[in-house]
């Protein structure tokens, strides 16, 4: 179990539009939510959604069978690993996470601040 279904960053039937809607609404920098993932892929089950400097980053969320532990984005060396979705929320309410723009090849950081919720 990730360890979503209680939390209130969690929005379980909320598609990746409505997720981005709800952050653009919220404004406010590290403002973020969850939401299942779009493929139907058990080795990519949820996506951590984050508003910072206008814009929204989809951070996939990675499920790592041979441990049972999660990750965020694609795999790297050395890669932070958690042992539930909980942890990677708790983690980066403490410590920056860092948000990579693919398109403008930038390179930021927030912490996750303000729970948005979708209703």
């Amino acid at each position: 179990d990730a360890g979503v279904h209680s939390k209130a960053w969690y929005a379980a039937t909320c598609d990746r539009k409505t997720a981005e809607d709800a952050l653009y609404r919220s404004n406010k920098d590290g403002s973020f939510l969850v939401r299942k993932s779009s493929g139907q892929d058990s080795r990519q089950p949820y996506t951590l959604v984050v508003f910072y400097n206008r814009k929204v980053y989809n951070i996939p969320i990675r499920f790592i069978e041979s441990t049972r532990q999660y990750a965020l984005g694609r795999e790297k060396t050395g890669e932070e690993r958690f042992d539930s979705v909980a942890e990677i929320v708790e983690n980066h309410q403490c410590t920056s996470l860092v948000l990579i723009d693919s398109q403008n090849n930038t390179k930021d950081s927030t912490k996750l601040k303000h729970i948005v919720r979708v209703s």
